[in-house]
């Protein structure tokens, strides 16, 4: 069937068709979400297991290398890192990326289940997830108070603040950074434990059994059914204190005869700070497929609701990820507008002719505007690449029109009705116009099934520009020969090229008649641009010139907290000498703000800190280059006394990463010394980082077996009495305080001070 016949034939079918493909368009855009990349699900599993107290070395024999093996046995890994950091061990396992991802997840559940009972008892399940590339936080903010303490504008976040924002629809998660929290410490007294004969462990275990909620079973009483229940709590610090518990050897003694008791808040790992100023904060994360635009919107509303309930607390956004979003979006619609603009106009230069123009313009639109519908249809959202897509094929969305138009106004030259014309010249040119669209979507569709991750990206930027073009194909055959023949008038002149068609005509009878010039001219053309591609940067997104970056610390092991926050400070007020920089947000010991969703999950250490930096925007640095205010960020920050430091994002275009592997560790961490001191004598790189470990101190205590034996201890007793002592009991063992809206961990060890006393901790009783 002549499709552009039948149109003609029956404007009002054809007129009602495009307008209910533009109002789904419409929808179709409106329902969309905005977001900067699209979501995309890579095959990587990340295992995190836990095992309190144990050492990198440790976890490697006993954890890692265990559940390294039994993932290799999984079909489609292709790689395999395993991260170790005091307690924690993080294995990531790379599969091949035609793998399901659900599958991937299942079989590595199923490879860690199958060793479960060869891994050490005291490990805690292994938590199994896969990489969430959205799951980063997209806005940070911090709170402060004149009235109230850090302790109560922690528990302000964790309870009102974070419940109000999960509220909002597409927020993930809310994570506090910095603060502290609250705790029941019973400091104990070491000479009156020598004295007792008794052990921190002995305390922690009998308050354990003490502070506790049973359920007793249930009666029949008074024609009725009840249930029992044991409630053994105490609801204050001071009940506690007056807590009587049993020793090992049969003695009894109130707590505070043997400890202090205080309900105070525990030890400082983490922190927050504005500019140098302390603060609590935290950081939104969006949900998986929602929108940064629409989430910021409403993360912001509720923030202006929290103001006016709790107008004695600042509320500051510190940094966000969101308005670079924004940009990019608001951008690239300028420049889809202005592509479109451009093209009318280049097609009015070439046919002056007001209404030829008009039929061929309103092809734009409306090859445009249905492929929204198709887009959200597919599940699709606006983001960079699927607008960049958008942006490329804007200016070919009118080429099937005008070659439809041109060729009327050629009919109509012969003296032929608009009607006649478009009948017959639409049914002459319709070959040549399906022929040159389905050209272009074998040039673009192809990209929607490339390998690796470039494909997982480019596949909305394939199917966007190839159902764009089917669009306009779809508009030049039934929409541009019916307005043709219903708008268009009958032109009797002989010529009504304007003079630009006439210089190009001339130009394109010229090559016709030297075509051995122009096809030698057109090689050479060829060639040298092909010579010029190993001169080109190469890379998978060019590096970005938004106004935020990061510097990133990390200080020697066994560094305390105290000495990272003043390290951070130092570091602050080297960079705060460039004039670019506006606001410094630091944290330290935690937060993960603009760290790299492709690397391995992060675990909080007190020596590390991080530094994020909102820069002068961009329109306001008259042509400096965020790339050259992180050059002199790193020149300033060699000032930084013994820290690792990195400057940046890590995003694309900024990070090579070059990786050494080998089974000897002594000879790789010497290999890789090397390898760093060499690179750093190469121009043009900025920051260079090893992650090779660096020796970590520690205090090794080695057992008298004989002498053990004799007393019945064994180095698990010793362990525990060290470890409790020193740091507490696993937060799993620890006795709770129960309180109306919330528990209270009851912490017994040591006070800060004696734990400096090595004599004092090797004098402590082990029980045998």
């Amino acid at each position: 069937m002549n499709v552009s016949a039948w149109s003609i034939r029956n404007p009002i079918p054809t007129v009602m068709l495009f307008f209910m493909l533009t109002l789904a368009g419409l929808a179709g855009f409106h329902w969309m979400k905005i977001q900067n990349f699209p979501d995309i699900e890579l095959p990587t599993i990340s295992v995190t297991a836990s095992l309190p107290g144990a050492g990198p070395g440790q976890l490697e024999t006993e954890v890692a290398r265990k559940i390294e093996n039994s993932i290799a046995t999984v079909q489609g890994v292709k790689h395999i890192y395993s991260h170790l950091y005091d307690g924690t061990a993080v294995i990531s396992a790379e599969f091949r990326i035609e793998k399901p991802v659900q599958e991937a997840l299942d079989e590595t559940r199923d490879a860690v289940n199958r060793i479960r009972a060869d891994l050490p008892g005291d490990l805690r399940d292994p938590v199994i997830s896969k990489l969430n590339i959205s799951g980063m936080p997209i806005l940070t903010y911090t709170v402060s108070s004149k009235r109230m303490d850090e302790e109560a504008l922690s528990w302000f976040v964790d309870n009102e603040a974070a419940k109000a924002l999960l509220t909002v629809r597409g927020v993930g998660s809310v994570a506090r950074v910095g603060g502290v929290s609250r705790e029941v410490r019973v400091e104990l007294d070491p000479q009156k434990l020598l004295s007792l004969n008794a052990t921190a462990a002995d305390v922690s275990r009998a308050l354990q059994v003490l502070q506790r909620e049973l359920s007793g079973g249930r009666i029949d009483l008074a024609g009725g059914e009840q249930a029992v229940r044991t409630l053994a709590t105490v609801r204050s610090a001071e009940e506690l204190a007056a807590v009587e518990i049993g020793l090992a050897d049969g003695r009894r003694v109130r707590l505070d005869q043997l400890a202090k008791v205080v309900d105070t808040i525990a030890e400082r790992r983490s922190a927050a700070l504005l500019d140098g100023a302390p603060v609590v904060g935290f950081e939104v994360t969006r949900a998986r497929g929602e929108s940064e635009v629409s989430v910021a919107h409403g993360v912001r509303a509720r923030i202006e609701q929290l103001r006016a309930q709790h107008p004695d607390i600042t509320f500051t956004e510190a940094f966000n990820f969101v308005d670079p979003v924004q940009d990019n979006y608001e951008g690239s619609m300028w420049l889809l507008y202005e592509g479109a603009i451009l093209a009318v106009i280049v097609v009015w230069f070439f046919l002056r002719d007001w209404r030829a123009t008009f039929v061929a313009a309103i092809a734009l639109p409306l090859s445009a505007i249905p492929t929204f519908f198709a887009m959200w249809w597919l599940g699709f959202s606006i983001n960079t690449v699927s607008l960049l897509s958008m942006s490329l094929v804007v200016g070919i969305l009118v080429d099937d029109a005008i070659v439809e138009i041109e060729n009327i106004t050629r009919h109509l030259r012969m003296g032929k009705t608009p009607y006649q014309a478009a009948m017959e010249a639409a049914d002459e040119i319709g070959l040549a116009v399906i022929a040159t669209t389905f050209t272009l979507v074998a040039v673009f569709l192809p990209t929607a099934f490339m390998s690796g991750i470039p494909g997982k990206f480019f596949k909305q930027f394939g199917w966007t520009a190839a159902l764009a073009v089917l669009a306009s194909l779809v508009v030049a055959r039934m929409l541009t020969p019916m307005m043709a023949a219903y708008l268009m008038k009958a032109d009797h002149r002989p010529s009504a090229d304007s003079r630009l068609m006439r210089a190009y005509m001339r130009l394109a009878a010229w090559c016709v008649h030297h075509r051995l010039l122009t096809a030698i001219v057109a090689g050479l053309f060829f060639a040298g641009s092909i010579s010029l591609i190993p001169l080109l940067p190469k890379g998978f997104i060019p590096p970005d010139d938004l106004s935020q970056t990061q510097i990133n610390i990390e200080l020697p092991p066994g560094t305390q907290f105290g000495e990272t926050l003043q390290s951070a400070e130092r570091a602050r007020l080297l960079i705060a000498g460039n004039p670019h920089v506006k606001r410094v947000y630091t944290t330290v010991g935690g937060g993960s703000a603009g760290g790299d969703p492709f690397a391995a999950p992060a675990v909080a250490d007190a020596r590390k800190a991080t530094l994020n930096l909102n820069l002068t925007p961009r329109k306001e640095r008259h042509g400096v280059k965020k790339q050259a205010i992180e050059a002199d960020l790193r020149e300033r920050m060699a000032a930084l006394p013994a820290a690792r430091v990195s400057v940046g994002l890590g995003s694309s275009g900024e990070k090579y990463v070059l990786v050494l592997a080998g089974d000897d560790g002594a000879a790789l961490l010497a290999a890789a010394r090397d390898v760093e001191h060499d690179i750093r004598t190469i121009p043009g790189l900025g920051g260079i980082t090893s992650s090779a470990s660096l020796i970590r101190p520690e205090m090794v205590v080695r057992p008298d077996f004989a002498r053990a034996a004799d007393a019945g201890v064994n180095s698990t007793t010793i362990a525990d009495t060290l470890r409790i002592a020193t740091i507490g009991d696993y937060d799993l063992a620890l006795p709770k305080l129960n309180l109306t809206q919330r528990q209270v961990p009851i912490v017994v060890r040591l006070p800060d001070a004696s734990k400096e006393d090595l004599a004092l901790v090797s004098q402590l009783t082990v029980p045998g």
